[in-house]
């Protein structure tokens, strides 16, 4: 097949510190940010420092590559409902590595503007901090030397419970993260974080100071999960544990959506729909999706497909980090069936990798329901279909999974979605988004 520039590229990153710094200085680039708004980049979006150059790659190489990042995710995503004290290598590398999403945020005093992955399955947020031994030299890292309002977190301070394998050098609070055959070493530190308009003193994070093997992040994270050290949690008189985003279409010409933290400015017409919550892992955000459409002909799913089990972390989770939608295989392949019935016998399906229901001729499904207790999502195909830029191959953009649904950022594009953690429901509203 003739090798083709498609929208998956946006997820084969290749980094650079003079891409890093064109990026950030770009006059073009530099929205204002409002209020509480932040303005949020696609990684391949021309205003993002990571957007890779050109690639040579084939579609299906592409494709193959993006399936393999995803199955890393998923991977992550089963371990933290798992609850495993060692998570794969793999989804390391996806969770940090290969953000789909960044935003802009100012640490220090003076500020030093660094690019954070929204995350919303991860609670901390973390930073590369200069003089890191193992962190690649692509790496955008803050120089906490530079910040007069930068300090450690002592070992007897609260948060210094709140991380995953605390150990103490000196009086420093330390955390270790393993991933597989690589380690992330960081201190707990605080310092004033600015988000859009509003500045966070004192703000907890982790700094990266020594690494190993390549699951090491070339950009910061946010997490805006529900844990003690979450966004949400970190800030919760100012922004009262709510926010939403809006992620743009990758067809959209400037690829920027954003992240509207607090409830000021959220939309007055939107479905809810309850959230759920896993005590085994109460960062992820569980919603109750009881059924799906395809068209307008309800699938024959098979009973418990969708059930919430918190004792085995099965259900279904909304996260910003996966792209493509999973579903049990079960009510994958009853999807599936249905999706290719409307396509009628005479139909070719082929398969791409994970992807195992691709035409080259025109597909024709109107549309794709996920429907919630209390709400329905119907999705344009735009959502749930990939095309090749040269438009002659088209698949079906969602798989199986083993034992947990998870709605990917594909499916939420154009869409505004809201976290209202207080009153435990999450909304959805359509919403062009750049």
């Amino acid at each position: 097949m003739k090798k083709t520039n498609l929208f998956l590229t946006l997820f084969l990153a290749v980094f650079s510190l003079g891409v890093v710094a064109q990026g950030l200085n770009n006059p073009k680039c530099k929205a204002q940010e409002k209020g509480s708004t932040l303005q949020v980049l696609h990684v391949y979006s021309p205003c993002s420092p990571f957007r890779p150059p050109k690639s040579s790659l084939s579609w299906e190489d592409t494709v193959l590559q993006m399936q393999t990042k995803d199955e890393a995710r998923l991977l992550y995503l089963d371990s933290l409902v798992a609850k495993k004290s060692v998570v794969p290598i793999a989804s390391a590398r996806q969770i940090t590595q290969s953000p789909t999403y960044i935003v802009r945020a100012n640490i220090g005093t003076p500020p030093q503007t660094l690019l954070l992955a929204m995350d919303t399955s991860n609670d901390a947020a973390w930073v590369p901090c200069s003089g890191c031994v193992g962190c690649p030299s692509s790496s955008a890292f803050f120089d906490q030397s530079k910040s007069t309002t930068f300090q450690d977190v002592a070992c007897g301070a609260p948060q210094c419970s709140q991380v995953p394998n605390p150990a103490c050098e000196g009086n420093v609070c330390g955390f270790n993260l393993t991933y597989g055959g690589s380690t992330i070493a960081a201190n707990l530190s605080q310092d004033t974080v600015t988000f859009a308009a509003d500045s966070v003193a004192g703000y907890t994070f982790g700094c990266i100071l020594r690494a190993t093997g390549s699951s090491v992040p070339p950009q910061g994270l946010l997490g805006l999960g529900r844990g003690p050290l979450s966004l949400l949690s970190q800030t919760q008189s100012l922004y009262q544990s709510t926010f939403s985003y809006c992620l743009p279409n990758y067809k959209s010409p400037n690829f920027t959506g954003s992240l509207r933290l607090g409830p000021v400015g959220q939309p007055k017409r939107i479905k809810f729909t309850p959230l759920l919550k896993n005590p085994r892992r109460p960062s992820l955000y569980y919603v109750n999706l009881i059924g799906i459409k395809v068209g307008r002909g309800l699938v024959n799913i098979p009973p418990g497909s969708f059930t919430f089990d918190p004792a085995t972390g099965a259900g279904t989770i909304i996260d910003s980090g996966t792209v493509f939608t999973r579903l049990v295989q079960p009510a994958y392949e009853a999807v599936r069936d249905e999706f290719r019935r409307r396509m009628g016998p005479n139909a070719t399906v082929s398969s791409l990798g994970g992807f195992d229901t691709c035409y080259t001729v025109p597909v024709t499904i109107p549309s794709l329901t996920f429907m919630f207790a209390g709400m329905n999502v119907t999705l344009p195909p735009d959502n749930f279909l990939i095309h090749s830029s040269s438009g002659s191959t088209t698949c079906l953009a969602m798989s199986g999974a083993p034992a947990l649904n998870v709605i990917a950022n594909l499916q939420q594009q154009n869409h505004r979605i809201l976290f209202d953690i207080p009153n435990s429901r999450l909304g959805v509203a359509r919403e062009p988004c750049s």
